[in-house]
Protein backbone atom coordinates (compact mmCIF):
# COMPACT_ATOMS: atom_id res chain seq x y z
CA UNK A 1 0.00 0.00 0.00
CA UNK A 2 2.94 2.00 0.58
CA UNK A 3 6.29 2.14 0.26
CA UNK A 4 8.93 2.19 3.50
CA UNK A 5 10.41 5.90 1.51
CA UNK A 6 6.67 7.59 1.37
CA UNK A 7 6.08 6.38 4.94
CA UNK A 8 9.06 7.65 6.66
CA UNK A 9 8.42 10.97 5.21
CA UNK A 10 4.94 11.02 6.19
CA UNK A 11 6.35 9.78 9.70
CA UNK A 12 8.78 12.57 9.98
CA UNK A 13 6.30 15.23 8.74
CA UNK A 14 3.92 14.27 11.45
CA UNK A 15 6.83 14.45 14.15
CA UNK A 16 8.10 17.97 12.96
CA UNK A 17 3.77 19.21 12.63
CA UNK A 18 3.26 17.65 16.31
CA UNK A 19 6.54 19.56 17.76
CA UNK A 20 5.42 23.02 16.29
CA UNK A 21 4.17 25.68 19.02
CA UNK A 22 -0.16 24.98 19.20
CA UNK A 23 -2.74 24.65 21.29
CA UNK A 24 -2.52 21.05 21.93
CA UNK A 25 1.22 20.72 22.78
CA UNK A 26 0.57 24.23 25.32
CA UNK A 27 -2.97 22.14 27.09
CA UNK A 28 -0.62 19.18 27.91
CA UNK A 29 2.42 20.62 29.06
CA UNK A 30 0.24 22.74 31.73
CA UNK A 31 -2.31 19.73 32.09
CA UNK A 32 1.44 18.06 33.12
CA UNK A 33 2.54 20.72 35.21
CA UNK A 34 -0.91 21.37 36.79
CA UNK A 35 -1.68 17.39 37.63
CA UNK A 36 1.57 15.67 37.01
CA UNK A 37 3.17 13.09 34.37
CA UNK A 38 0.10 10.65 34.50
CA UNK A 39 -2.07 13.41 33.75
CA UNK A 40 0.03 14.58 31.06
CA UNK A 41 0.37 11.51 29.52
CA UNK A 42 -3.82 10.80 29.93
CA UNK A 43 -4.41 14.28 28.07
CA UNK A 44 -1.84 13.25 24.92
CA UNK A 45 -3.77 10.09 24.72
CA UNK A 46 -7.16 11.68 24.46
CA UNK A 47 -6.22 14.36 22.01
CA UNK A 48 -4.62 11.43 20.02
CA UNK A 49 -8.00 9.78 19.74
CA UNK A 50 -9.61 12.84 18.89
CA UNK A 51 -7.29 12.60 15.63
CA UNK A 52 -8.63 9.38 15.21
CA UNK A 53 -12.26 11.12 14.69
CA UNK A 54 -11.02 13.88 12.24
CA UNK A 55 -8.89 10.78 9.85
CA UNK A 56 -12.10 9.16 10.34
CA UNK A 57 -14.32 12.25 9.46
CA UNK A 58 -11.59 13.07 6.42
CA UNK A 59 -11.93 9.67 5.09
CA UNK A 60 -15.88 9.39 4.50
CA UNK A 61 -15.29 12.76 3.21
CA UNK A 62 -17.26 14.70 6.51
CA UNK A 63 -14.45 16.47 7.13
CA UNK A 64 -15.27 18.80 3.65
CA UNK A 65 -18.04 20.30 5.58
CA UNK A 66 -16.50 22.56 7.12
CA UNK A 67 -14.58 23.91 4.02
CA UNK A 68 -17.79 24.30 1.91
CA UNK A 69 -20.07 25.07 4.52
CA UNK A 70 -19.13 28.57 6.70
CA UNK A 71 -22.21 28.18 9.06
CA UNK A 72 -21.27 24.94 10.00
CA UNK A 73 -17.06 25.66 11.11
CA UNK A 74 -18.70 28.87 13.13
CA UNK A 75 -20.98 26.38 14.88
CA UNK A 76 -18.32 23.98 15.76
CA UNK A 77 -15.59 27.00 16.65
CA UNK A 78 -18.09 28.99 18.69
CA UNK A 79 -18.74 25.21 20.61
CA UNK A 80 -15.03 24.32 21.29
CA UNK A 81 -14.65 28.07 22.44
CA UNK A 82 -17.14 28.10 24.88
CA UNK A 83 -16.29 24.80 25.95
CA UNK A 84 -12.43 25.89 26.67
CA UNK A 85 -13.64 28.94 28.08
CA UNK A 86 -15.69 26.87 30.65
CA UNK A 87 -12.66 25.11 31.68
CA UNK A 88 -10.84 28.44 32.40
CA UNK A 89 -13.50 29.25 34.32
CA UNK A 90 -13.23 25.98 36.35
CA UNK A 91 -9.73 27.09 36.38
CA UNK A 92 -10.57 29.67 38.47
CA UNK A 93 -12.98 28.65 40.14
CA UNK A 94 -11.02 26.37 42.12
CA UNK A 95 -7.96 28.68 42.09
CA UNK A 96 -7.20 28.22 45.68
CA UNK A 97 -7.81 24.29 45.71
CA UNK A 98 -5.07 22.01 47.30
CA UNK A 99 -3.40 20.44 44.81
CA UNK A 100 -3.44 16.97 45.32
CA UNK A 101 -1.49 14.20 42.64
CA UNK A 102 -3.16 11.32 43.75
CA UNK A 103 -6.45 12.53 43.38
CA UNK A 104 -5.91 14.42 39.93
CA UNK A 105 -4.04 10.97 38.69
CA UNK A 106 -7.55 9.37 39.95
CA UNK A 107 -9.55 11.71 37.50
CA UNK A 108 -7.78 10.07 34.62
CA UNK A 109 -10.87 9.56 32.62
CA UNK A 110 -11.65 13.26 33.01
CA UNK A 111 -8.53 14.22 31.15
CA UNK A 112 -8.64 11.74 28.88
CA UNK A 113 -12.27 13.10 28.13
CA UNK A 114 -10.73 16.76 27.79
CA UNK A 115 -8.31 16.48 25.33
CA UNK A 116 -10.61 14.73 23.20
CA UNK A 117 -13.03 17.18 23.23
CA UNK A 118 -10.76 19.66 23.13
CA UNK A 119 -9.70 17.71 19.86
CA UNK A 120 -12.63 17.10 17.94
CA UNK A 121 -14.32 20.70 18.36
CA UNK A 122 -11.70 22.33 16.83
CA UNK A 123 -12.28 22.47 13.24
CA UNK A 124 -8.83 23.71 12.25
CA UNK A 125 -7.85 20.62 12.74
CA UNK A 126 -10.50 18.97 10.73
CA UNK A 127 -8.84 21.10 8.12
CA UNK A 128 -5.51 20.33 8.87
CA UNK A 129 -6.36 16.45 8.03
CA UNK A 130 -8.29 17.17 4.90
CA UNK A 131 -4.89 19.46 3.30
CA UNK A 132 -2.35 16.92 5.27
CA UNK A 133 -3.38 13.56 4.74
CA UNK A 134 -4.04 13.47 0.90
CA UNK A 135 -1.50 14.81 0.15
CA UNK A 136 0.14 11.10 0.71
CA UNK A 137 -2.97 8.85 -0.43
CA UNK A 138 -2.06 7.61 -3.65
CA UNK A 139 -5.76 6.19 -5.42
CA UNK A 140 -3.68 3.74 -7.91
CA UNK A 141 -2.58 1.87 -4.60
CA UNK A 142 -6.70 1.03 -4.45
CA UNK A 143 -8.52 1.19 -0.99
CA UNK A 144 -8.18 4.82 -0.59
CA UNK A 145 -10.41 4.58 2.93
CA UNK A 146 -7.82 2.26 4.54
CA UNK A 147 -4.75 4.27 3.34
CA UNK A 148 -6.40 7.13 5.30
CA UNK A 149 -7.35 5.18 8.35
CA UNK A 150 -3.52 3.59 8.57
CA UNK A 151 -2.24 7.08 8.02
CA UNK A 152 -4.27 8.54 10.96
CA UNK A 153 -3.41 5.83 12.69
CA UNK A 154 0.68 6.39 12.41
CA UNK A 155 -0.26 10.25 12.93
CA UNK A 156 -2.40 9.50 16.76
CA UNK A 157 0.23 7.08 17.25
CA UNK A 158 3.09 9.34 17.34
CA UNK A 159 1.20 12.37 19.06
CA UNK A 160 1.15 10.03 22.04
CA UNK A 161 4.78 9.55 22.19
CA UNK A 162 5.60 13.44 21.33
CA UNK A 163 2.61 14.85 23.44
CA UNK A 164 3.03 11.77 26.01
CA UNK A 165 7.05 12.83 26.72
CA UNK A 166 6.08 16.46 27.10
CA UNK A 167 3.42 16.25 29.46
CA UNK A 168 5.53 13.63 31.64
CA UNK A 169 8.53 15.59 31.88
CA UNK A 170 6.21 18.64 32.71
CA UNK A 171 4.36 16.95 35.05
CA UNK A 172 7.95 16.23 36.79
CA UNK A 173 9.18 19.59 36.33
CA UNK A 174 5.60 20.35 38.06
CA UNK A 175 6.58 17.93 40.95
CA UNK A 176 9.34 19.90 41.82
CA UNK A 177 7.97 22.87 41.92
CA UNK A 178 4.74 21.99 43.73
CA UNK A 179 7.33 22.23 46.98
CA UNK A 180 6.59 25.58 46.86
CA UNK A 181 3.65 27.70 48.46
CA UNK A 182 1.30 28.69 45.71
CA UNK A 183 2.55 27.07 43.09
CA UNK A 184 -1.45 24.78 42.85
CA UNK A 185 -2.67 28.79 43.00
CA UNK A 186 0.07 29.70 40.29
CA UNK A 187 -1.03 27.08 38.28
CA UNK A 188 -4.74 26.95 38.03
CA UNK A 189 -4.48 31.08 36.98
CA UNK A 190 -2.12 30.19 34.30
CA UNK A 191 -4.42 27.11 32.92
CA UNK A 192 -7.39 29.78 33.05
CA UNK A 193 -5.36 32.04 30.37
CA UNK A 194 -3.94 28.99 28.68
CA UNK A 195 -7.35 28.08 27.46
CA UNK A 196 -8.78 31.68 27.35
CA UNK A 197 -5.70 32.42 24.47
CA UNK A 198 -6.61 29.32 22.93
CA UNK A 199 -10.18 30.39 23.11
CA UNK A 200 -9.53 33.12 21.24
CA UNK A 201 -7.20 31.80 18.75
CA UNK A 202 -10.14 29.47 17.62
CA UNK A 203 -12.04 32.03 17.12
CA UNK A 204 -10.72 34.89 15.34
CA UNK A 205 -7.36 33.23 14.17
Amino acid sequence: MFDLASLLFFLGSSVLITLAPGPDIIFTITQGLSNGKKAGATTAIGLASGNLVHTTAAALGLSVLFKTSPLAFWILKIAGALYLLYLAFQSIRHRNDTLNISTANGKKENLFWRGFLMNIMNPKVALFFIAFLPRFVDPDNGRVMLQFIVLGLIFAVQVIFVFGAAGYFAGAFGEMLRKHQGFSRYMNIISAVVFTGIAVSLLFF
